[in-house]
Order: C-alpha cells, then structure tokens, then sequence
C-alpha cells in the first residue's frame, strides 16, 4: 500500500524544534505529521496517507467515546551514528497489536503495513529525532472505532494512526532507583479480563492506584493478585525482574493478566545470553521482601519502552517499606547492552533494528 503525503502547510520553525530537542521531556511534543489509515467493514484498509498533525474529528456518537475499542503501542525510534533513523523489533509490536485487537474486536492491521506506516511518517519527520544520550523519538501506533451509534457490538468503521514525539529521559536526569507503592485497594486486571491487552481501559484503571502512589512520593504503584497469595502482576506501565545471589532472574509468568513486554522479552534473551536462569512463574510478594531481607534478591528493576530498565529500590507497603536495593550489577549490564544495540553502539546479535530512515 502506498501512502499518499500532504505535507504541514505550517510546519514547526527551525528555532523552535531546536528548541523542544534542547529538552524533550516526555510525550508532551509531537512532530509534525501524523499516519493514517482507515478501515471499514467490507472495504478492508484503505486510505493510507501521511497527513499534518492536528485535531481528530469525530461524530459525538463515536463508537470510541462510548464503548472503548481502542488499542496502541509504544515504540521508539534512535539516530544512529551513520545518520540512520532505526527502531526496535516493530514487527513484536504489531504481532502484539494484533493480538490486542483480536481481544477487542478491532480489525487486524498487516505486520508490513505496520512497518511502512512507521517509515512514511518518520520518513518525514526524521529531523524531529533527537540525538542526546537516552533520548529518542517515541513512536504511538493506535486505533480506535469512529463508527457514530449507541449499540453494543463490535464497530464497523476504524482508524489507525501513528504520532511521534521526541522523549527524554522518562523518570527524567540520571538514573537511579525509582520507589514504588503496592496498592492493596485496586488489582489491575483479572483471568479473561483485557490484562494482557494494550488498551486504554487498561491505563485508565491504574490512574486511582498511581494517584495513591503519587500522594505517598512514589514513582510507580505495584499491582497484586489477590487470588494467588498477593502474587506480583506488573507496575502500572512496566514488568518486573528480579535477580538472586545464585544467578537466576525471576519474573511473573503471562497467564493473561500482564502485558506481554516486548522489552520483558528482550531481557529474558539477553539474561540466557548471560548464562542466567531465567525463570517465569508466580512471585509473591512475601517472596520478594523475604529474599531481599535473607540477600537471596540482590537486584530488582522494571523495564519496558519508555523507561527502558529502572532500578526499584523502596518498595512501600502500607505504613512500612518491605525492601530497598540499588542499582546493581545485572541491572546495570542488561541494561546498557539493550540500549547499546538500540542506538547502534553494541552488535545487534538478535537482528532487532530496523531502519526506517
């Protein structure tokens, strides 16, 4: 499919892009063209065009604003030293978008198609990728019903776009622990529920939870399963790790109630490559605070797109803190060889970059 391009009649100055690159924050800029695809039932994709970013028009009746069949992914895209714009195993975010939208009952999108929307738009807006240490340009695929009806069933009219915006740091300056507050009043999905499904009703539900978290000075709440011993799920963006003193690396399985990261999975590899143990099953939280206490847990940390790897060191239960650790060695490795072959200075072994420029 080709994609047709409208270019910005008003793109963003020279001075001021300069500007936003200076300190990109996070997702708080977006650049200056947009992705678009439409899909409509019998029709199938069509429409594919790069269009000027702007406001999204749509029929108050939007499917969307009523029953929420929505889904998205999170990517990035690095500048190279060969002046390539390249990104990191796309073709795990569509496989994971599509599995998504098969749970929400959205049309699937084509892995290539995928792809091609990503080279049209970066393509366009490569002088919006920044080129500091740990900043990128954070790619948003998503899709959502525009159907206009009030009725309970699958809509028959989607859109697909992506939007780019040049990212920082996201817990922002060096890196360092971030400490985290377990909430004992909200679980974050349940057996068949939408846990293992990148949609927005998913981030919304966590937003109470991550308030508490806030209010305690946390960076991040933790989410149990109640129903397993207080298993740990994920935090409200990011799957979790921990790393013991005989070399094993442990994170909760996917039953379908967490994110299936494809930074977790990154992880895992480049923890065999290692020579570690990597184990997926139930973690309770009484295993976590009873491992650091006796040093069996020497490291924790969370990962996924935006942060990369973060250490956690506090962990807030209540009126108490169950552990703190540091940034340690295995956290420190894994994540410096996953951004080394993210922005091209470490062998890409595994062949996860793509160029999109």
């Amino acid at each position: 499919m080709t994609f047709d391009v409208t270019s910005h009649p008003e793109p963003t100055t020279e001075a001021r892009r300069q500007q936003i690159l200076a300190d990109p924050g996070f997702g708080t800029n977006f650049t200056d063209h947009t992705a678009v695809i439409d899909w409509t039932q019998g029709a199938g994709w069509h429409g594919a065009r790069v269009e000027p970013y702007g406001p999204i028009t749509l029929d108050p009746a939007a499917a969307v604003l009523h029953y929420a069949q929505e889904i998205f992914e999170g990517m990035k895209a690095y500048r190279h030293a060969n002046g390539g714009v390249h990104t990191f195993r796309p073709r795990e975010n569509a496989r994971r978008m599509n599995r998504s939208a098969r749970r929400m009952a959205m049309p699937q999108l084509d892995e290539e198609l995928f792809v091609q929307s990503l080279e049209a738009l970066v393509g366009i807006d490569a002088d919006w990728v920044p080129s500091g240490e740990g900043e990128a340009l954070y790619l948003r695929p998503f899709m959502f019903s525009t159907e206009a009806f009030l009725g309970v069933r699958p809509a028959r009219e989607f859109t697909y776009r992506v939007i780019a915006s040049p990212a920082g740091n996201y817990f922002g300056g060096e890196l360092k622990p971030v400490r985290i507050w377990v909430t004992r009043d909200f679980t974050r999905a349940a057996p068949g529920g939408t846990g293992d499904a990148k949609t927005g009703g998913n981030y919304a539900a966590s937003l109470a939870a991550q308030a508490q978290a806030t209010e305690k000075g946390c960076d991040q709440v933790l989410f149990l399963d109640p129903l397993h011993d207080n298993a740990i799920e994920e935090l409200g963006g990011m799957n979790v790790f921990l790393v013991t003193a005989d070399g094993r690396l442990i994170t909760p399985e996917l039953t379908g109630t967490i994110l299936e990261g494809i930074t977790r999975d990154s992880v895992i590899q480049l923890a065999r490559d290692r020579g570690l143990q990597v184990e997926e099953r139930r973690v309770t939280l009484d295993e976590w605070d009873r491992g650091v206490q006796d040093g069996t847990v020497t490291e924790v940390f969370a990962c996924g797109t935006a942060a990369v790897i973060t250490p956690i060191g506090e962990l807030l239960d209540g009126d108490r803190t169950i552990a703190s650790t540091g940034t340690g060695e295995v956290t420190q490795s894994i994540r410096a060889e996953l951004l080394g072959i993210q922005t091209g200075t470490v062998a890409d072994r595994h062949g996860w970059m793509h160029r999109l420029v």
